[in-house]
Parts: C-alpha cells; sequence; structure tokens
C-alpha cells in the first residue's frame, strides 16, 4: 500500500513547488515586473518545514494539519496522502493483532500467598563485553567511549590498588602474598598495576570491571601486553569480583607464567563501609579444582543404559592452591568444599548444574534444608549420594565435555572445563 503514499506526496510536492499563476497582471514600478503573490510563495517554501531530498517534503514531515499559508490546489493531494497513510497503517496494525503473541500484563497483580517465589519479581541478566581501561586513561564524562570503565573505574582502581598493597592476597591456612610496591603500569590497555612481592619477584595485575565477569578476551590481552614488557614479570594475577567460566579456565591452564586468580571481596564496592586496616580479608587467591573422570566398567542396575553406551564418573579431590612459600600448586583436599556442581554435557556458554552436592552438610542440611525450603518432592534414595566427593555415573553428551565448579568454605568459586575421551 505504500506506492498510494507515495504517489500523494509526489502530487503534494509538485503542487508545493510549482509557481502559481499571479492573480492580477504584474505592475511596472521603475522598469521592473513584481509579483506580489508569487514572492510569498517563494517565501513560504523557503521555509525549513519544506525543506528536504530534492526540495520536497518526506513522508514523515508532512503536517498533520493543512497550513493556512498553503495553497488551496494543496488540499486534495494533502488529504488523499493521510488517507494513504492511514490505510496502510490501519493494515499493519490489523497484521500485528492478527499473528503477533498477545500477553496480558497486570499493572498491580494481586499477590498469591499460597504459591512460594523462589525469585524477585523481574530479573533481568546479560553478558556484556566489557573492556577496562587503564589507571592513566581517566576521561572526563562527555569523552567516555562505550567500554564499560569511565573516569569512575579507573578511581576505582587506584583504590583497589592501595588496598591491594595494604591487606596483600590471603592464601590458604594464613598464607599471604606480600607486595613491596605497586604502580600504575604505563602505556597498556589490561595491564593496570606493576610491582614486586616482598621476595623480589615481579608481577603485574589486572582488574576485572565493577559489575561485571572477567571475560576471556581481557585475559587473552592482558598476556599479550605482559609479553611485551621489558623485564618479562614473572606473575600475573588477574583480580574480580566474578569470572567467566572460559576466562577461568584459560587463567588455570598457562604455561610459562605463574599466572593467579584473586577472588575480590565485595565491600570494595562499599567505601563508605570498609575500614582501612591492613587485616581486611579483600583478596583470596582461587583454587583450581583437582577432578578426576573415569569410566565407569559396569552401571548400576537401578540406571538404564542403552545398547553400546559408556558411563563415566567424576570425583573431586579439593582444591590445588598456590602455595606462597614454596611458589607453586599444592593440593588443598576435600575438607574445606562446601558444595560442588557438575554439568555432564558442557556447551562452552553457561553452567546447567546437572548434579549437586553439599559434602560438608550436616544432618537436616543441603539437600533436606532444600527440601523443606522448596516445598518439592525428592527422591529419598539419592539424597545421601548427594553429600559425598562422588558424582552418580551418567552419560556423555553431545558436546563430549564436563564442567565442575567448587564452592569452598569461603564461598570462593572455581570452575574446571574437561574434555571427554573418546
Amino acid at each position: 500500500m505504500h506506492p498510494a503514499v507515495e504517489k500523494a506526496l509526489g502530487e503534494l510536492n509538485a503542487v508545493l513547488l510549482s509557481p502559481p499563476t499571479p492573480p492580477y497582471p504584474p505592475r511596472k514600478r521603475g522598469g521592473s515586473a513584481l509579483l506580489p503573490s508569487l514572492l510569498v510563495v517563494e517565501s513560504t517554501l523557503s521555509s525549513p518545514r519544506l525543506r528536504g531530498a530534492g526540495g520536497g517534503l518526506q513522508e514523515w514531515s508532512v503536517p498533520f494539519d493543512l497550513p493556512i499559508d498553503w495553497p488551496e490546489a494543496a488540499r486534495l493531494p494533502f488529504d488523499a496522502f493521510h488517507k494513504s497513510r492511514q490505510a496502510m497503517q490501519k493494515q499493519m496494525d490489523a497484521s500485528i493483532a492478527a499473528h503477533a503473541d498477545q500477553e496480558t500484563l497486570f499493572d498491580q497483580p494481586q499477590p498469591d500467598k499460597k504459591k512460594l517465589r523462589i525469585t524477585g519479581p523481574f530479573t533481568v541478566e546479560a553478558v556484556p563485553f566489557p573492556t577496562v581501561l587503564a589507571l592513566d586513561e581517566a576521561k572526563p564524562a562527555h569523552e567516555a567511549d562505550v567500554a564499560i570503565a569511565r573516569s569512575g573505574e579507573s578511581a576505582r582502581q587506584h583504590q583497589w590498588r592501595d588496598e591491594l598493597l595494604t591487606t596483600g592476597i590471603r592464601g590458604k591456612s594464613g598464607q599471604m602474598l606480600r607486595f613491596a610496591e605497586l604502580e600504575t603500569l604505563p602505556g597498556t590497555r589490561h595491564l593496570h598495576v606493576s610491582g614486586h612481592l616482598d621476595s623480589g619477584e615481579r608481577v603485574v595485575i589486572s582488574f576485572g570491571p565493577e559489575h561485571a565477569a572477567l571475560e576471556q578476551r581481557q585475559v587473552e590481552l592482558a598476556l599479550r601486553e605482559a609479553g611485551e614488557l621489558f623485564p618479562l614479570p614473572k606473575m600475573i594475577v588477574f583480580c574480580a569480583f566474578a569470572f567467566d567460566p572460559e576466562a577461568a579456565k584459560d587463567i588455570d591452564n598457562l604455561k610459562g607464567i605463574t599466572a593467579l586468580k584473586a577472588q575480590m571481596n565485595t565491600d570494595l564496592l562499599t567505601e563508605d563501609l570498609k575500614k582501612a586496616r591492613s587485616s581486611n580479608q579483600s583478596f583470596w587467591l582461587m583454587g583450581q579444582p583437582d577432578v578426576d573422570v573415569r569410566k565407569v566398567p559396569s552401571p548400576p542396575t537401578h540406571l538404564p543404559k542403552g545398547e553400546g553406551s559408556q558411563l563415566y564418573q567424576v570425583e573431586v579431590n579439593g582444591f590445588d592452591y598456590f602455595d606462597t612459600s614454596k611458589g607453586e600448586l599444592v593440593s588443598g583436599g576435600k575438607g574445606k568444599i562446601a558444595m560442588w556442581l557438575l554439568d555432564t554435557d558442557y556447551d562452552e556458554r553457561s553452567l546447567f548444574p546437572r548434579q549437586v552436592f553439599f559434602p560438608l552438610a550436616g544432618k537436616g542440611e543441603g539437600w533436606q534444608k532444600l527440601k523443606k525450603n522448596i516445598r518439592a518432592e525428592l527422591n529419598e534414595e539419592l539424597l545421601e549420594q548427594f553429600h559425598g566427593t562422588v558424582s552418580l555415573p551418567f552419560e556423555p553428551g553431545d558436546n563430549r565435555k564436563v564442567a565442575v565448579k567448587i564452592v569452598d568454605d569461603r564461598g570462593i568459586e572455581s570452575l574446571k572445563i574437561i574434555p571427554l575421551e573418546d
């Protein structure tokens, strides 16, 4: 139906842009002819309202009411234009009403006391692609780009650097990584701080964003910048409030340089409540899960097994912690695992836990407590099997990968992704 709109608009522009016929013969004054009515119309056409491509009106610039200074000949194409446009809009609205999904929205819904709500009324989740600016790249608000980091983010990084220098990074059993000095690292975008440990080793720091997870790309770019430094650092520490699973995997698998993950305490987001003291537990070293995957020779009788299928089983041995005295990773054991989750078909995008375990749960805790809270029917025979460190046998998924996420007794999370060999 749009050609009818274009035709009416063309006729309207033709009337408005054509020179009108003078209502009376031109009068001569001083040897020149004056056309008063033509001068008035040309003045009207030169207004910004009528300026467009080719000197005419565009569809969006046609007024809804006929201006009083337009010629009478413009009324017919003006009315035809709006009639065609309204007819097209009516057909579009009818098409949307006939084919679009309908949903009734209530402004003030009545609460139902018989149903249990386990989340808020609305939740919005996103996977942003943040970048973090270096400390010395703070920009005023009017010059900020599309990155998450703004001048406020750089100011935060100054505070985090000062806190890191004061408190150090806590490890297992009271171990500490202490810094002799930390300074802003000029010339880099994804490495923010450089300094030396008390032992003399050079270390560089990369801070994650304030309100998002540290992404895989930041790890890649930070390592690229670290390789261009001279002298080369012995250690790189990624400090973040949350780590993207793929980013955590890349950090754990790095070779040739000691790469560590440090969990940042959320108290760092509340500067007005946090006290400035060296005993603050603001940075914690994150361990790497020690996980074994083995094939199950024969499935249990209560689990169906398809012809030719192979079952697997996962056992969590604990965390591998960075020993600050030895300068290497050491096993942390199973005694501090509060919860662990197993995704038996990891798609490299999101963790979907298909088995959840609570090794430290006592009587009436763990799944028993969740059962009471969510008022759900659970298989009582399997509940006891979800309190250990060995998973139930499972068949591999299409992605041929498993993901194990461990949460220790401090609330520190760590993820390990393991491909299943054929």
